[in-house]
């Protein structure tokens, strides 16, 4: 399945939306780091909004439906996360990858055939599990202690289920519905859906 000129526009749009939204949650949760560090649980002040920071690679993939698209989506996310003044810097490029490759890998698993809720879930579970490893090892997570790790990881998934695997879902379907993605592989239209 080859990539059209509309696919990478529409990714790249989307993309830049995602990447403001993003910055614009970097902030809302250090508010909320800030507020909960008192009474001992800052550790977890991010993990609410884990679901918002995956939810380019799913909704791009969900919509046009092409290998590999998702990942692409992410990391674009995340660099223009970055340029726009993200104070994490540019380890959260990195991140983007890594998130993007999990996004899509139940897709890839499903040979890129299934599109519905459960894949879409399936999705958010995946990149939960594998960004709170990534960070386990690399913010030295493991230091924190066995309440808030499991706080942290429950917390992180049920984010990612709500943001990610049913709100990207949600979103992309209620723009397909208003016909806004007309021609895509998400309206059923597009003969880009049969291609092998």
């Amino acid at each position: 399945m080859q990539w059209k000129l509309k696919d990478i526009l529409t990714m790249t749009i989307s993309a830049a939306v995602f990447g403001v939204i993003y910055l614009g949650f970097v902030y809302v949760g250090g508010a909320v780091t800030a507020a909960l560090t008192p009474a001992g649980y800052g550790p977890i002040g991010y993990e609410p909004f884990y679901g918002v920071f995956f939810m380019a690679a799913t909704f791009v993939a969900y919509v046009i439906r092409k290998p590999g698209i998702g990942i692409i989506a992410e990391l674009l996310a995340a660099l223009i996360e970055v340029l726009l003044g993200n104070y994490f810097g540019p380890g959260v490029i990195i991140n983007g990858l890594l998130q993007g490759a999990a996004c899509e890998l139940p897709f890839f698993l499903t040979h890129y055939k299934k599109w519905n809720l459960g894949t879409t879930v399936a999705s958010a579970v995946c990149v939960a599990v594998v960004s709170y490893v990534y960070d386990f090892v690399h913010d030295s997570y493991f230091l924190l202690g066995g309440k808030m790790i499991a706080l942290g990881v429950i917390i992180r998934i049920i984010s990612a289920v709500i943001f990610t695997g049913i709100g990207s879902k949600l979103l992309a379907d209620a723009l397909n519905k208003a016909g806004v993605l007309k021609g895509f592989a998400i309206s059923g239209k597009s003969k880009d859906l049969y291609e092998e």
